[in-house]
Formats: C-alpha cells, sequence, structure tokens
C-alpha cells in the first residue's frame, strides 16, 4: 500500500531541488501532485518526469507571492474534490545576504510576500477543504535558521523564525478539525545553489554537522513524506530539525 494513496497534494517551489524532490516522493507514494514554480521550464520538466515514472503530476505556474495566482492553484487541486496535503517549500533567497544595517527594504519585502505571506496564502486556501474532509497536513518548509542565528542573514533568519510561529498558531487553532500542522527545520542540502565544494561556506557547513557532510533533497523530502502521510496522524505543531545535527551543537 503507497502512503499517500487518493490523496491529493499540492507542492510549492518544485521545479528544482527540495520542492521537486518532495513533489516527486508524493507521486511515488500514490497522492495527485500540483507542482507549483515560477519556472515553467522546470515545473513542466519536473512533472513530465513524474507522469512518466507513473505518477499523477500536474504542473501550475505560480508566483507565490500574488495571492490571486495561489488561489488559481488552489481552485485546480480543489477541482480533484479534496485537498488531503499542502507542502509549502517556496522561498526567497537573495543572490547576497545581509545584516540588519544593509538589508534592503526590497530584500525584507520578498522574504515577507514569498517565504511567510505566500505560505499563509496557500494555507488559507486549502483550510475550507480539509476543514470539510476534517482530515489535512500542512507541511511548511522551515530552515535551521529557524532555530538557530546566522551570518548576514537578517531577513531570511527572521522569516524562517516566523514560519515556527505559523506553524503552531495553525496547529493550534485547527487541531479539533484534525488538520495537523509542522515544519522541517532543514540543514545544508545539496541544491543548484549551494556554495561551491571547497568554498568557505561549504567547509563551513561540514564542520557544523555531526555526520561531516551535506545533505540531499530526497532525505528532506523522505521527512516531508512522513508529516503527509497517516502514519504521523499523532504529530502536530512540531519543528522537526532535519540538519545532521547541526542544532543539537
Amino acid at each position: 500500500m503507497k502512503r499517500l494513496n487518493d490523496k491529493v497534494a499540492i507542492v510549492t517551489g518544485a521545479g528544482h531541488g527540495i520542492g521537486r524532490a518532495i513533489a516527486a516522493l508524493y507521486a511515488e507514494e500514490g497522492a495527485a501532485v500540483f507542482l507549483c514554480s515560477m519556472n515553467v521550464a522546470a515545473g513542466e520538466a519536473a512533472a513530465a518526469e513524474m507522469r512518466a515514472a507513473g505518477g499523477d503530476a500536474v504542473f501550475v505556474q505560480c508566483d507565490v507571492s500574488q495571492p490571486e495566482q495561489v488561489a488559481a492553484v488552489v481552485k485546480a487541486a480543489g477541482a480533484r474534490g479534496r485537498i488531503d496535503v499542502l507542502c509549502n517549500n517556496a522561498a526567497y533567497l537573495a543572490s547576497e545576504w545581509h545584516n540588519a544595517g544593509e538589508a534592503t527594504d526590497d530584500e525584507w519585502e520578498k522574504c515577507f510576500r514569498v517565504s511567510l505571506m505566500g505560505t499563509q496564502w496557500f494555507t488559507k486556501g486549502v483550510l475550507p477543504f480539509m476543514m470539510r474532509q476534517k482530515s489535512g497536513s500542512i507541511v511548511n518548509i522551515g530552515s535551521l535558521q529557524s532555530l538557530v542565528g546566522g551570518r548576514n542573514s537578517a531577513a531570511y533568519t527572521t522569516i524562517k523564525t516566523a514560519l515556527v510561529g505559523l506553524t503552531r498558531s495553525v496547529a493550534y487553532d485547527y487541531g479539533p478539525h484534525n488538520i495537523r500542522c509542522n515544519v522541517i527545520c532543514a540543514g545544508a542540502i545539496k541544491t543548484r545553489i549551494s556554495p561551491a565544494p571547497g568554498s568557505e561556506l561549504h567547509q563551513r557547513q561540514l564542520s557544523k554537522t555531526f555526520l561531516g557532510r551535506i545533505g540531499e533533497p530526497r532525505e528532506i523530502a523522505y521527512a516531508a513524506l512522513y508529516l503527509a502521510s497517516d502514519e504521523s496522524s499523532y504529530v502536530t505543531g512540531a519543528a522537526l530539525p532535519v540538519d545532521g545535527g547541526w542544532t543539537a551543537m
């Protein structure tokens, strides 16, 4: 029995990296997956790859910072008759991070609208479906910087920390409706924007983990699968580090 049989899932930021790995695993485990990304080529390619592997995957272009586009994705997924899983993975990562004295208003605004309000708008959109079903799982993708500080990243760290508060608030308010909400605090993971091997930042990441290596997107995806599935039916309001031990130091 596949762990997400007959479930409908939305995964944001699903064109690359962690989001793509989560969407692929959800599809492998039987979910009908709606992939969201601003990158049409990447999103279409990801969905096509999942369908070729036998999965049910649909790509919908979406800028999560635009509530009308979020509503369109929710409408498309809701046309299947239900929405069981929402994975809020989309986030804004500036090409250069800054401390509080140097971060621009634009950097703050983009972090806020994409990483936090995008999560809120999608959550608000799916809640009526989940309340009607009396079931649902919302999985937010935070960061180890949801739990500990990071250098020169005032906006990013602040917003990722705020995701923990939003997660707990949703878990508290909607637990009586059998709707669960959890956040994965992801550590250093190999993606297209990872620091180059051998660079100072890469070596720093290695030194911070008990396991002495960088994680793979699939390792975050397995945690997201657990939280989406009925196996985690008594888990809500949790901030789960998947970081090789970084935040346990």
